[in-house]
This record gives C-alpha cells, sequence and structure tokens, in this order.
C-alpha cells in the first residue's frame, strides 16, 4: 500500500472510507488478486473506528455460547433485529477474531496468557475482547499494516462527491450496454487541489461510517457526515430504521461543550451512576441497573437531569476497584487533561450521539439494490442491531461482513465483462463556493441545533414536525443559494447532513411506536407486530 496523490482512472474495486469495515474488505479483494482503492476524506487513520474505546464482542470463552450472544443481541434490539442475521453474523465472530490477532491485534490478556474479558452493558456474560480502552485503534493500525502488502492504493483528502450509475448516464444521452441500472464509476473531489476526478469501477463500497454530526453533540469524530447514506439516497436507494440513533449515555461533560467519550466498560468494570446528591438511580429503571441496554440507560440520564435541573450525572469512579489508569489509560488521559482525576472525583458525564442503527439496506453479503453498489459497517442496515445496537457488535458486524462482502464482489467481478466505457467529467459550478462563509456555518449550526432539540433522545410528533419544518426550509435555501457554486468540502457535507438529518426524521415520524432508541411520548406504547421502517428519496 502507498498513500497516493494521483489515482489510476479505474480500479476493479473503489472503497470509500478507511475504518474497520473499508480496510477489512479491502484486504481480503486484493487478496483475490483485483485492484483495489481506498479514498478516504481526510487522514487514513481517521475514522469512528479509531474512535471506539469498548472492545469486539465475540463468543470466546467456555462459559459463553452462541446462543446467549444471540438472546443477548436480540434483548438489546427489542424485536427488531432479524433473528436469522444475528446467528449469521455472530456465529462467524470467533474465526474473524482469529483473523484478527494473526493480523497481529493484541488483545489485553490476564496473567495466565488468557485473553481478557470485558463485560458492558446488555450482555449476560463476558465476551468483549478489548485493547486496553483503545481497541479500535489498535484494530485500524493492524489492518493499515496489512493492506500495506496487498499492492492497495491509498488516496487521503478525496471527498466522494458522488456515485456514476448507468440510469445517471443515459440520462446525460451516453448508450450503455447495461439494460439494468448499475455502478459505473464515482466523482471524488481531491480536496488539496479543489480538482473533481472521475474514477470508472464496476463496484463501489461504501464504509463512510455514520451521520453522529447530524447532532449537535457527538462522540463522532467531524468527517462523520453520513455521506455514504446521502449518496446512495442519490441514486433512488431508500433507508431503513434510520430513526434509531444510539446516544452513548456516557460522555464527558464539560463546559466547553466538547464530548468525549467514557467507554460502558467502565460500568462493566464496576462504576455506577449517580446523581447530584451521589445517590445510584439506574436500579429503578431496568433490574440490570448500570448494566442496562443503552437505550434504558439514556433515556434514564435524560429523565433524572430533566428531573433535577443538574446539566449532567456523574461515573462514581474512585469507588472501582480495578486499576483505573491501568485499565483505562486513554480515558484516564482525557480526563486530566480536563482537570478530572477520576481516581479521587466521579466523572461528569451526559447522553450524546454516538451511532446510527438503520442505514442503507443489504443482504447478508453487503450486497444493495443497486448491481455494484456495496455497503458495510455503520453506513449499512443488516438487521443486526434491530432498535438498539448491543454494546461492541458493530466492530464484530463490520469485520465479518467485510469478510462475507468481499468473498461476494470476488464472484461480481468475476462475471463482469471487460468494460471499455469512458466516462463524463464533472461539471462545477463558476461561483466560489466561499464568498459567504459565515452562512453555511450558520446554516449548520440551525441543522445541527434543530436536531438535537427536537430529535434527541426523547421525542414528540410535534418536535418532530418542527425539525422537519426547519430542515426543509434549510434544504431549500441551501440549494439557492449554492446552486452554482464550486462544490468544495464544507458544502459537500452540509449538503449530506440535510439530507441525511431529513430521512432520520421522516423515519421517525413513520414509527408510530416507542421501540429502542426511538421513544415519542405520543405513541409511548409498542405495536403488536413490530416493522421496520422504509423511507424512499424525495424526487
Amino acid at each position: 500500500m502507498a498513500t497516493l496523490k494521483v489515482p489510476k482512472s479505474e480500479y476493479d474495486l473503489v472503497i470509500v472510507g478507511s475504518g474497520i469495515a473499508g480496510l477489512s474488505f479491502a484486504l481480503k479483494v486484493a487478496e483475490a488478486g483485483y485492484r483495489v482503492a481506498i479514498f478516504t476524506k481526510k487522514d487514513k487513520a481517521e475514522s469512528n473506528t479509531n474512535y471506539a474505546q469498548g472492545g469486539i464482542a465475540a463468543v470466546t470463552s467456555s462459559g459463553d455460547d452462541l446462543d446467549k450472544h444471540v438472546h443477548d443481541t436480540l434483548e438489546a434490539g427489542d424485536g427488531l433485529c432479524d433473528a436469522k442475521v444475528v446467528r449469521e453474523i455472530l456465529k462467524d465472530g470467533p474465526e474473524r477474531i482469529q483473523d484478527l490477532i494473526r493480523m497481529g491485534v493484541e488483545f489485553s490478556s490476564l496473567g495466565d496468557g488468557r485473553i481478557s474479558l470485558g463485560k458492558e452493558g446488555g450482555h449476560s456474560k463476558r465476551r468483549v475482547l478489548h485493547v486496553k480502552d483503545v481497541t479500535g485503534k489498535a484494530i485500524e493500525d493492524a489492518l493499515l499494516t496489512n493492506i500495506a502488502r496487498q499492492g492497495v492504493d491509498l488516496f487521503e483528502h478525496f471527498f466522494a462527491i458522488d456515485l456514476i450509475t448507468t440510469k445517471k448516464l443515459n440520462k446525460l444521452g451516453m448508450r450503455t450496454s447495461c439494460k439494468e441500472d448499475q455502478v459505473e464509476g464515482i466523482y471524488f473531489l481531491n480536496s488539496e487541489t479543489d480538482e473533481v476526478i472521475t474514477v470508472n469501477s464496476p463496484v463501489v463500497l461504501l464504509a463512510t461510517g455514520g451521520a453522529g454530526q447530524t447532532y449537535l453533540y457527538t462522540t463522532n469524530p467531524g468527517i462523520a457526515t453520513g455521506d455514504g447514506i446521502a449518496m446512495a439516497s442519490r441514486v433512488g436507494l431508500s433507508v431503513m430504521n434510520l430513526e434509531f440513533i444510539q446516544f452513548h449515555p456516557t460522555t464527558l461533560h464539560s463546559a466547553g461543550g466538547d464530548r468525549f467519550l467514557i467507554t460502558e466498560a467502565v460500568r462493566g468494570e464496576g462504576a455506577k451512576l449517580i446523581d447530584s446528591k451521589g445517590r445510584h438511580f439506574l436500579e429503578k429503571y431496568h433490574p440490570l441497573a448500570d448494566l442496562a441496554p443503552r437505550d434504558v440507560v439514556a433515556r434514564a440520564i435524560d429523565r433524572e437531569m430533566k428531573r433535577s435541573g443538574a446539566p449532567c450525572v456523574h461515573l462514581d469512579t474512585p469507588n472501582m476497584s480495578v486499576d483505573f489508569k491501568d485499565r483505562f489509560p486513554n480515558v484516564y488521559e482525557n480526563c486530566m487533561k480536563r482537570g478530572i482525576d477520576p481516581t479521587k472525583t466521579p466523572i461528569p458525564v451526559v447522553p450524546a450521539a454516538h451511532y446510527s442503527c438503520g442505514g442503507v439496506p443489504t443482504g447478508l453479503d453487503c450486497s444493495t439494490k443497486l448491481a455494484g453498489l456495496y455497503a458495510c459497517g455503520e453506513v449499512a442496515c443488516t438487521g443486526l442491531h434491530g432498535a438498539n445496537r448491543l454494546a461492541s457488535n458493530s466492530l464484530l458486524e463490520a469485520v465479518v461482513m467485510a469478510h462475507r462482502g468481499a468473498e461476494s464482489v470476488c464472484q461480481y467481478l468475476s462475471s463482469q465483462k471487460k468494460r471499455s466505457l469512458e466516462l463524463p467529467g464533472w461539471v462545477d459550478g463558476d461561483v466560489p463556493a466561499s464568498d459567504e462563509r459565515v452562512v453555511l456555518s450558520h446554516n449548520l449550526e440551525e441543522l445541527k441545533r434543530a436536531m438535537w432539540d427536537y430529535v434527541g433522545i426523547v421525542r414528540s410528533t410535534k418536535r418532530l414536525e418542527r425539525a422537519h419544518a426547519r430542515l426543509r426550509n434549510l434544504r431549500r435555501e441551501i440549494n439557492e443559494y449554492y446552486w452554482n457554486a464550486k462544490v468544495d468540502v464544507p458544502l459537500l457535507e452540509l449538503r449530506n447532513l440535510i439530507c441525511v438529518a431529513e430521512l432520520i426524521v421522516r423515519s421517525a415520524l413513520q414509527r408510530k411506536e416507542s421501540r429502542g432508541l426511538h421513544f415519542t411520548l405520543d405513541y409511548p406504547d409498542q405495536l403488536t407486530k413490530p416493522k421496520n421502517t422504509r423511507v424512499s428519496p424525495r424526487s
């Protein structure tokens, strides 16, 4: 692998995103001898994976079994998981863990050499493999090292603008031999040169992560702007269950407004949530108390804060039996930077937007409804997570689905005829988008505030309708203001965020019940027969 500046004009597989899903996928397809390129909008290690602290869940101990992991996942998913998908993905987990170990991931171990297993909310057994509290980074580093040997081209600071499909080419008057719509390539903006390039490829993998940046407060890095979901929507694909936005219960509360994730493993090792008077309160909300599923804990914290008027609750870390600094060095360091010593002082915490349980619907081979387009990781919706993701199932899903999807892509590529299609270049606007950057930043702030205020942990029809009206106005304003603008990254991200935010709200309005991560005051009960929501793109 080399970090290159100039891409080739054609690849067998183009991957958008460099997290665990994209890197795992690239490794396996490249090993089969195909030409693979990874494009990432920032640095290669900048991804949601890199920020994943807790670990990766899989059955690896004699005291655990697949049925228990399946049961816990279904319980957390609150009746909406696809039971067949859950079993298929989880059964592959142990083998994919061995793949990671062979690639050099050194999971934390006990004194006798056995892998140390953590426990997180919703899990009935200790089954979370971890590397201290930097598991995602350790996996990411190992994958980057391994794909370096496979001849994968890697391009940093390339922003995926839009997919090129047969239908789009037909609209431009180009004749193709394809009878059905399929992927033909993709446009990228080189954010360092402001040049838009066209890359020809019969297969594109969306591995762009989630959309946490639609909210004012999030654990996600700045890159999580829902780019893959927006691109899929623009080529006509529906989204599934996008109303289920998981709010992580415990992010560090600071006066400056920044949010740093306090891994759930802290509660798994004994820390308890306490209110402003030092009282434990989770027992009255769920039998599992502090280790209840995330949706329950986040709503409980929200309710306690509203009831008391307090700006946060606290994690009682000084009374833990583990060596906090040794077990959670990353959390410890980040708390100390903000003047909090977790070995002496409880950590102030609040919920923040964390994970999208819905996304682009895929099969168990990562395929979508559009031929040649695949999706893997948080951007996809497989049916594993249902209405609420079980902690540490996300990294597992990404590595398992990447393995399955890579096999499917290799079969698809072997069936394709040699291509000789010359794709059209991108037609840019003629107005510099940076003329009134302050307008764009105000639009972005308004979007995030509307989502935080009206589409948060507790919702109502009135709040959702308010959000929908504001987002529609924003979309119209942005389309009018930037219609002829030259593309740049802030403009492209804003366009994607508006698209995804509207899809989230439309999905939430469609669900007339409270289930998992979607709690609405107007429909507090659950329907007898759970259904998935599907929202089509706007015409």
